[in-house]
């Protein structure tokens, strides 16, 4: 998982132009050139990109590990897929994230490119919209995936009942999204690795 903002931004704007100069970064975020090269530096790390001379390349990856990492964090996707959550976009695309964590930071990112998002019903497996979802967090029970955890459910009843059981805190899909997000940039969440 990236540690800032401008590192989010970097990687983005790396994905959409292929290669991008230090230099023109340097200028866009109005920081110095040593900075986007420690901004570069978790990049690398994580196989992101690579560093050419004067620049920074996007690191193409097969797409069969594409498929099976997360589009937020980048860690694999496990669990069976019991946690993930996919984003429908235009032209067929879809984007799965480890976790609703992820997911819906995702989905904030993209905005109104999302044409749906889906999830999985914690207690039953099945898949729903998670717009109309509710969302678990803070419990007790840990699934060992990014932080805050975020259960997804798409019952309300089952959802209270679950956190009379386990604790945690219930959130409707706009509240959890808000949530999230400033979590995030409180800096609160666990580096994934």
């Amino acid at each position: 998982m990236l540690k800032s903002e401008r590192q989010e931004q970097i990687y983005q704007m790396v994905q959409e132009e292929g290669h991008v100069k230090i230099r023109d970064l340097s200028n866009k975020f109005a920081v110095s050139e040593m900075t986007i090269h420690r901004d570069l530096k978790l990049l690398t790390e994580q196989g992101l990109v690579k560093k050419i001379f004067g620049g920074v390349q996007i690191l193409e990856q097969p797409k069969e590990a594409q498929q099976n990492q997360c589009v937020y964090c980048h860690k694999p996707v496990s669990n069976g897929g019991k946690l993930t959550y996919q984003l429908i976009l235009p032209n067929n695309q879809i984007e799965v994230a480890c976790c609703a964590h992820c997911g819906l930071l995702r989905h904030e990112q993209l905005g109104g490119d999302v044409l749906q998002a889906l999830c999985h019903d914690f207690m039953t497996n099945t898949t729903i919209s998670a717009t109309a979802a509710w969302f678990v967090m803070d419990t007790s029970l840990q699934m060992g995936c990014c932080e805050p955890q975020v259960l997804t459910f798409g019952n309300q009843n089952y959802a209270e009942n679950f956190v009379k059981g386990f604790g945690g805190v219930l959130f409707n899909f706009e509240e959890a999204t808000k949530r999230v997000v400033q979590v995030m940039h409180a800096d609160c969440c666990s580096t994934q690795k």
